[in-house]
């Protein structure tokens, strides 16, 4: 019932802001996979910029239907910073000084509304732990994610717009449970 209301608050503000930009909702954690970060033996770890931070990249621009999507006061690379920053503090493993550092180039970034009837989100990084500075993992990590859409933009477009945390969900909660990358985060 509550996401019924949701996306009914959603589709009456895209109706009545036309083209305007759109704001993609608060990220919220997979707490199942934050979980099990705080419960493996996993070292402290900073984490730096995520990259590409200017405005203008292709990966911090998403249209849905003619509607510019905005990850709010940041870039969807900020977005993703902030999401897995919140996911490491709230599993006690955030230290902005930690010698083990992740960084994190954003590849592919999109929200694709313009089926008949289902949405495709897709996100892809590449992701560099370095532990003292020595690189310890290099990987690409992608997902896809898909939704129930429209062929009526006033249905596609709020769909779409809350699809976006749900989008990085899947991608941070592939990371946590990727045993390369928690093996990676032991190394001393």
């Amino acid at each position: 019932m509550r996401s019924a209301i949701t996306i009914l608050i959603i589709m009456i503000s895209a109706l009545t802001t036309g083209c305007a930009n759109l704001v993609a909702p608060s990220y919220s954690a997979d707490y199942a996979a934050v979980d099990n970060l705080k419960h493996s033996k996993l070292n402290k770890m900073a984490l730096g910029k995520v990259q590409p931070d200017d405005v203008r990249a292709k990966v911090n621009q998403i249209s849905l239907r003619g509607a510019n999507l905005t990850a709010g006061d940041t870039t969807f690379a900020g977005y993703l910073e902030r999401a897995m920053t919140n996911d490491l503090q709230e599993a006690g493993l955030y230290d902005a000084s930690a010698a083990h550092r992740i960084d994190i180039v954003l590849i592919k970034n999109d929200i694709d509304v313009s089926g008949f009837s289902q949405g495709v989100g897709q996100i892809e990084i590449e992701l560099t732990l370095t532990a003292s500075g020595k690189i310890v993992l290099k990987k690409n990590y992608a997902t896809t994610t898909q939704f129930e859409s429209s062929f009526a933009a006033a249905v596609a477009v709020p769909k779409g717009q809350i699809e976006y945390p749900n989008l990085v969900r899947a991608l941070l909660s592939k990371i946590y449970r990727d045993q390369a990358f928690l093996l990676a985060m032991q190394i001393q």
